[in-house]
C-alpha cells in the first residue's frame, strides 16, 4: 500500500506530478490518495483522477481518495463523481486492509 498526501491544487497545469507520482509507484493493490490538504481542484484535476482511477483498475490496484477537503467533496458531488471514484475515510481503507489480511491468511491456512 501507498499513501500519497495531496495538497494544495490538482490542477490543468501540475496534472503530471501527480500522475507521475502515481505510475512511478511499485506494483501493489492499494494507492490512497489523502486529499485534505486539496484547496483547489479543476476540470483537469477531476480528469486526471478519473485517469488514474482507470489506469489503476486496468492493472488490478485499488485507487482510494480519503478525507477530501470540504472544497475537494463538493466539486465530487457537483460532478457526480462521487459514483465513480472511491471515495472514503481511513478508517475505510483500514478496514479494507483487515479485511484483504484476514483472507490472505485464510487462504494460507486453508493451503497448509
Amino acid at each position: 500500500m501507498a499513501v500519497l498526501q495531496c495538497a494544495g491544487r490538482i490542477v490543468r497545469d501540475s496534472l503530471h506530478i501527480l500522475y507521475d507520482a502515481v505510475v512511478s509507484l511499485p506494483p501493489m493493490r492499494l494507492i490512497v490518495l489523502d486529499l485534505s490538504e486539496v484547496e483547489m481542484l479543476d476540470c483537469g484535476g477531476l480528469g486526471a483522477l478519473v485517469l488514474l482511477h482507470s489506469w489503476t483498475r486496468n492493472r488490478g490496484v485499488q485507487l482510494k481518495l480519503v478525507n477530501p477537503s470540504n472544497f475537494a467533496r463538493e466539486m465530487f458531488e457537483r460532478t457526480g463523481l462521487t459514483c465513480v471514484l472511491h471515495i472514503s475515510s481511513v478508517d475505510d481503507v483500514v478496514d479494507v486492509l483487515c479485511m484483504s489480511d484476514r483472507a490472505t491468511e485464510s487462504m494460507n491456512h486453508a493451503a497448509n
